[in-house]
């Protein structure tokens, strides 16, 4: 007669000793969400207002690097 073969049972690393999640104080996040929302503000005006009368940059190098995304956002410029 032939033996059957059963593996052992293999443990979880994880096991039962999961740890509760901390939540993260909003003295590290803000710094972050500051930065960020800086950021995409600055993108924002350069994708949508970097043109014309509001032009930080004068020539059109900006205009042509955004033009793209400009017309993907659903942003007029021409």
């Amino acid at each position: 007669m032939a033996e059957s073969i059963v593996p052992p049972a293999v443990s979880s690393p994880i096991g039962s000793a999961i740890s509760p999640l901390t939540p993260l104080p909003l003295r590290a996040v803000l710094p972050w969400a500051v930065f960020v929302g800086t950021l995409m503000l600055v993108l924002l005006y350069f994708v949508g207002a970097e043109q014309g009368a509001t032009s930080v940059f004068s020539g059109a190098g900006v205009h042509e690097w955004v033009h793209d995304g400009r017309h993907l956002l659903g942003f007029p410029c021409h």
